[in-house]
């Protein structure tokens, strides 16, 4: 597991953080709010085109939902997930709906790891909620280079749903953060896949269609085919706008998908 996803920080920094790594050690500096509206810069407009075709199928003024599904305990992962609906809003027709999973933490544990507030204005989602969704994005932090126990915990709670095959059918997707580059950017996203198996949901990774971005070897970079991904560091470390521009091409190619799924 990546430095300090979900370890007691150092008791030397008090300050609370906002992404999905730890405080820093005294002497370290705190990392910015993640932005979520920048542009992506000029080095990923060379990205293939994702091409929208209009469907007669889909009634007008009709607007497909894709529910953009996360945990984020400092930030980071909460980061990608409001990119991630900027490239679905970018879409025709379609919406992103941000939704966090309910907390598994008590509030003094979570005081404790000097985690900040949550946004209030994300509401939680219950899994009876799901299949009002025509696709679902989810994405947590790594554990173990698994999914963080709180998202865990909520597919856990979608028995009844299993049970009816309500999710059978309907795309999703993931991504994630890691607190290192080994630390699970792959296996988070393939260890997750099963969840999808067992209610018969259709994967959708990004695979390469990011084109020039997914080569880049001069720089850090979170990501890969599975879905998009962030390096949380040690805390110190903000996003790069490559991690943050692939989120948003992750947010308009799975818009596209279900817009072509739903034309069918």
């Amino acid at each position: 597991m990546g430095k300090g996803l979900g370890c007691v920080p150092s008791k030397k920094k008090t300050p609370p953080v906002t992404n999905d790594s730890p405080p820093v050690a005294a002497g370290g500096s705190r990392d910015a709010p993640i932005p979520a509206e920048e542009d992506a810069h000029a080095e990923h407009t060379n990205a293939p085109q994702i091409e929208e075709t209009a469907s007669a199928s889909i009634p007008a003024g009709a607007r497909l939902k894709i529910f953009i599904v996360f945990y984020s305990m400092y930030g980071h992962v909460e980061g990608l997930a409001r990119r991630l609906k900027k490239g679905v809003d970018s879409v025709e027709g379609v919406e992103g709906v941000l939704y966090r999973v309910p907390e598994t933490l008590s509030i003094e544990v979570l005081n404790m790891m000097r985690a900040p507030p949550k946004d209030d204005t994300i509401p939680e989602i219950t899994p009876g909620e799901l299949p009002d969704a025509d696709g679902v994005l989810f994405g947590f932090p790594t554990r173990y280079g698994a999914m963080a126990a709180q998202m865990k915990a909520f597919f856990d709670s979608t028995g009844q749903l299993w049970k009816e095959q309500k999710l059978a059918g309907k795309p999703a997707g993931f991504f994630v953060s890691t607190g290192t580059q080994g630390g699970g950017q792959e296996t988070t996203a393939w260890t997750a896949i099963t969840q999808l198996a067992h209610h018969g949901m259709l994967f959708v990774p990004v695979g390469y269609t990011f084109g020039p971005g997914m080569f880049k070897m001069d720089s850090i970079r979170g990501g890969s085919p599975y879905g998009a991904g962030v390096f949380a560091g040690d805390g110190t470390r903000e996003p790069s706008e490559t991690e943050l521009a692939l989120a948003e091409h992750q947010g308009k190619y799975m818009a596209v998908i279900v817009k072509k799924l739903a034309q069918s």
